[in-house]
C-alpha cells in the first residue's frame, strides 16, 4: 500500500506557465490511493490534461492501449501486480512502449528509483512530492517529446540514423527501440557530438528540471544506450566526475 504522504494545496498553478499541447494531452495515472490521485487529477486537469485513474496494475497495459496515453505517472507500491511489473509489461508491449512513464517512489528508495530507470521509466518523484513540481515534470516530458508538424529531420552517425518526425532509430538498417527519454538524450548527444556535457546540463536540457538530488537518472539512461547501441560503447566516452562526450562522428571511408 502506498504511504500517504503530506501534501499541500497551496501551491499556486499557472497553467498559462505551463507548454500548451495540442491536442490535450491523455495522461494515466496509476495510484492506489485515493487521496493523491484526486490531488493529481486537481493539478493535470488544472493544468489542461485529461486524466484517468487506475488504483491497480493488473490492467495497466490494456488502458493505456485504449486510452492512446501520451504519459502515464506510475506508483511503485501497488497492489498485487507492483509498478515495476507494470513499467516492465508497457515497454514489453509494441503499442505502449514508447510511452513516457514517471515514477512515483517513496522518499529514499534509491535502489527502487535505480531499478524503475533500467526497467524503462524516464523519470522519478519521490514522495512526498509537490503537485506542482510534478506537474511541471509533466509538462517538460510531454514538451520534449511531441514534435511540430512539418519539422520532419535525420540525424546520423557514422552507421546509426536517427528520423526525428518518426520517432524512429536504425543501425544499419535494424531498427533499435527506445524509450521516449532514450530518444531525446540520444539526439542531444547527436546534436551536440565532440562537446563534454555535464550531467547538470543534460537534466536540464533533456529532462527539463534543474535537480540536486544527484544525476543517476542520467547514469543510467546512458548505460541503457550503451547496451541498446553498441558502437555507444567506445563512442560515449565517460569524462570523470563530469559527465559524457560523444566523440565526433566517423568519416565515412573513400
Amino acid at each position: 500500500m502506498s504511504t500517504r504522504a503530506g501534501f499541500s494545496l497551496a501551491f499556486g498553478l499557472r497553467p498559462a506557465a505551463l507548454s500548451k499541447i495540442s491536442p490535450v494531452p491523455r495522461v494515466l495515472v496509476v495510484e492506489d490511493s485515493q487521496d493523491i490521485a484526486d490531488l493529481i487529477r486537481r493539478y493535470f486537469e488544472r493544468a489542461g490534461h485529461t486524466v484517468e485513474h487506475l488504483s491497480t496494475g493488473h490492467d495497466v497495459v490494456a488502458h493505456a492501449r485504449r486510452l492512446q496515453a501520451d504519459l502515464v505517472v506510475l506508483d511503485v507500491m501497488l497492489p498485487g501486480m507492483d509498478g515495476m511489473l507494470v513499467c516492465q509489461a508497457l515497454r514489453g508491449d509494441a503499442a505502449t512502449a514508447a510511452i513516457p512513464i514517471i515514477m512515483l517512489t517513496a522518499r529514499g528508495e534509491e535502489a527502487d528509483r535505480v531499478r524503475g530507470l533500467e526497467l524503462g521509466a524516464d523519470d522519478y518523484v519521490t514522495k512526498p512530492f509537490s503537485p506542482k513540481e510534478l506537474v511541471a515534470r509533466v509538462a517538460a516530458l510531454l514538451r520534449r517529446t511531441q514534435r511540430p508538424a512539418g519539422t520532419s529531420k535525420t540525424l546520423r552517425y557514422g552507421p546509426l540514423s536517427i528520423d526525428l518526425d518518426r520517432h524512429q532509430v536504425l543501425l544499419e538498417d535494424r531498427e533499435v527501440r527506445l524509450t521516449a527519454k532514450e530518444f531525446l538524450l540520444l539526439q542531444y548527444f547527436l546534436e551536440h557530438s565532440g562537446r563534454v556535457l555535464s550531467r547538470d546540463l543534460l537534466l536540464t536540457d533533456v529532462w527539463g528540471y534543474q535537480y540536486t538530488g544527484g544525476t543517476r537518472t542520467v547514469d543510467v539512461h546512458v548505460r541503457r544506450l550503451r547496451e541498446k547501441i553498441p558502437l555507444f560503447t567506445t563512442a560515449l566516452t565517460t569524462v570523470k566526475q563530469f559527465g559524457y562526450k560523444l566523440e565526433d562522428a566517423p568519416r565515412p571511408s573513400p
